[in-house]
């Protein structure tokens, strides 16, 4: 989870509220994984999204946010919701081509949550940028 998510403090809270974890094994090997949380009345979202780094680019990331967005549909939710940093431009496309639109930006967000300083790419990694996947 730490690869998505690199606040250990982050990932405990969501764990915490009784987050639900799904995993994608290979070989009996865990590939990738995901934790689905309740934020809004008929809403969830995926709060972390993570994928093996020797197997990123392969597909895996795609079926685990199909996999999330048929759990949702299963569990009656009517949007789903996921969040990225400003500089995650991979993930921001991997996520549009689900069909998630971009809904808005909380400007600072891994400034206010996180003490250290990070960035991607030479970017500063600093806004969160919200998507929303409708499923009605």
């Amino acid at each position: 989870m730490l690869l998505a998510d690199p606040s250990k403090e982050m990932v405990e809270d969501y764990v915490g509220q009784g987050a639900g974890g799904y995993g994608a094994y290979l070989n009996g090997e865990l590939a990738g994984e995901y934790v689905l949380i309740d934020t809004h009345p008929k809403t969830v979202e995926i709060v972390n999204i993570a994928v093996r780094e020797d197997l990123q680019g392969k597909g895996i990331g795609k079926m685990l946010i199909e996999n999330a967005v048929e759990e949702a549909r299963r569990q009656g939710a009517h949007a789903v919701e996921i969040g990225t940093a400003n500089s995650s431009f991979p993930q921001l496309k991997l996520y549009q081509r689900c069909g998630f639109r971009i809904v808005g930006v909380d400007p600072g967000f891994f400034i206010r949550h996180y003490e250290e300083v990070f960035y991607e790419d030479g970017i500063q990694v600093q806004d969160m940028v919200r998507l929303r996947l409708d499923l009605i």
